[in-house]
């Protein structure tokens, strides 16, 4: 066990990090946290690939239970079932969270990231792939507003994982370039999500430099 605690989380300040980052501080997991340097390669030292052979955060090790967990949809899979927390008691409900996180997953992570690369770190301005990765940004954003008409949450009724794993990604739009005005669904969602005191302190402690909770 790492100094005390039974948990050891690998990030940095992007979508992926502090999706995990919410679920620690909604569940209330003790946990060290250590930042890593994307830019300084961090990700890719033999001590962490040993962790993460993908060479990306997040990464958890469970020491309590000698489990090391990576993939940001995975670990939220992990943790939820782990804790308890956030984790629906029925398999019905368990599968239309799992569903959802894989939506973001598949979609929304990818899509906006490519449109964040596009607009942000690519040394070129290729408008085409801007125009194509904008549109699909906001087709997915359609999708979660419409699906915000039938439900209170992603998912459920109540807040889960799937909403945790959309949330930081949808949480960019102004940064993409997103015009949100017609979607009033997803607007609110973002603020009801954004005013939760675990998800403030969530990005909070996502921030560069070593945090631990």
């Amino acid at each position: 066990m790492a100094a005390g605690h039974p948990l050891t989380f690998y990030t940095a300040n992007t979508p992926n990090g502090q999706k995990v980052a919410i679920y620690l501080h909604e569940a209330n997991v003790p946990h060290r946290q250590v930042v890593l340097d994307l830019n300084r390669g961090d990700q890719h030292r033999p001590d962490y690939l040993a962790i993460n052979p993908n060479g990306k955060i997040p990464a958890i090790v469970d020491h309590a239970h000698r489990v090391t967990v990576f993939e940001s949809g995975a670990i939220l899979s992990y943790l939820s079932a782990r804790h308890g927390h956030l984790h629906p008691a029925t398999p019905s409900g368990q599968w239309q969270v799992q569903q959802w996180l894989h939506f973001q997953v598949g979609g929304l992570g990818p899509m906006l990231g490519q449109l964040w690369w596009f607009l942000h770190a690519s040394p070129h301005q290729n408008r085409e792939a801007i125009e194509r990765y904008t549109k699909e940004a906001l087709r997915l954003c359609g999708v979660v507003d419409r699906r915000l008409a039938e439900s209170a949450y992603l998912a459920l009724d109540d807040y889960s994982i799937a909403d945790i794993a959309a949330f930081p990604w949808l949480n960019t739009h102004a940064e993409l370039q997103l015009d949100l005005s017609p979607y009033a669904r997803l607007r609110r969602w973002l603020e009801q999500i954004a005013s939760r005191p675990a998800v403030q302190q969530a990005l909070a402690a996502s921030r560069p430099g070593p945090v631990e909770a």
